[in-house]
């Protein structure tokens, strides 16, 4: 473990970031990753209200007209970024984490998953993955011990990756406090049957320093074993 602490950089950033911003650095550091002149970097963040459309994002998802687009090279269809969201970007190298010859994307996503769904535990939240859709997902009368039985089942994380010469970028979304209205003027991920949920909706803690440093710890807990 101690290895890999020391070849991760975390990067967090205080501020709003630009969204273009945040894609040409992150398209830069995979280039310096790729030639060897710079480090593995996991960079936390928050946006300016934006829709982000990936790769497979339809026109007709897109319901408003009122927040900026803009259209990325990611993996997903649009999603939602803003202030209250901690945004994960990793970059990381693929053929360092699995063997050379046989760098895994379907395992590296479901660690990116895990990775999320242990953050959640540690606040008492159960998140869960579903085969046929993407992100992390709760029950909103689902906190760890509860009994109720109610099923209201909403995103809380989404997770879009990009893969460059094996090594990724862009990354993962938890809703922390944002406004959730902004949900309402995309299709979100191409999903509409089921809604979005925060920390702050299950009246969990929305202290960001608190996540940081979950997401820092379970980070390890997840990928010593691998990177």
């Amino acid at each position: 473990m101690t290895n890999l602490k020391q070849k991760i950089e975390w990067k967090i950033s205080p501020n709003l970031t630009d969204y273009a911003f945040a894609v040409e650095f992150m398209e830069q550091k995979v280039k310096e990753i790729w030639e060897n002149k710079s480090s593995e970097m996991i960079w936390l963040v928050e946006h300016p209200p934006i829709y982000t459309a990936g790769i497979s994002a339809r026109d007709s998802d897109l319901l408003t007209d009122k927040i900026p687009v803009y259209k990325t090279n990611r993996g997903g269809k649009h999603t939602y970024h803003g202030p209250g969201m901690r945004i994960i970007y990793v970059m990381l190298d693929l053929k360092k984490c699995f063997a050379p010859e046989n760098p895994d994307i379907s395992e590296f996503v479901k660690m990116l998953e895990n990775w999320i769904i242990n953050v959640l535990a540690e606040i008492g939240i159960k998140g869960e993955i579903r085969k046929d859709r993407v992100g992390i997902w709760v029950d909103d009368n689902n906190a760890l011990g509860n009994k109720s039985g109610n099923k209201l089942e909403n995103k809380i994380g989404a997770i879009g990756i990009k893969i460059r010469k094996w090594i990724s970028y862009h990354g993962i979304a938890i809703n922390i406090n944002p406004d959730l209205s902004n949900f309402q003027g995309i299709v979100p991920c191409g999903i509409s049957e089921f809604g979005i949920t925060s920390l702050a909706k299950l009246n969990q803690t929305t202290n960001f320093d608190k996540i940081d440093q979950l997401l820092k710890s379970e980070f390890y807990k997840i990928f010593q074993n691998y990177c």
